[in-house]
């Protein structure tokens, strides 16, 4: 088996501070696993928050990025776009 040289994870671990992918080689897939990871980190700040302050703000997170995954998995452009853009505009 042949070792995969472009790892779309690799902006995780590049010099990059931000950990946000950039340059000319990203891509969609890259852009959106960023944005998963990132909403994934407000999921658990909601959680956190006492006496469930926060229950249906992470749900709601939450769902999106289920749908987000499935649009990976199934290599939806459009859906991967879509939630894309949904995510990115999260906080």
């Amino acid at each position: 088996m042949n070792s995969i040289s472009n790892d779309p994870l690799d902006f995780l671990n590049s010099g990059n501070n931000s950990g946000k992918p950039g340059g000319p080689h990203t891509d969609l897939v890259q852009q959106l696993l960023y944005e998963i990871i990132r909403v994934k980190e407000l999921i658990a700040y909601y959680d956190s928050i006492p006496n469930g302050g926060g229950q249906l703000g992470s749900s709601i997170l939450t769902e999106l990025v289920t749908e987000a995954y499935t649009s990976l998995v199934n290599y939806d452009i459009i859906l991967m776009r879509k939630y894309y853009d949904l995510l990115l505009n999260c906080d």
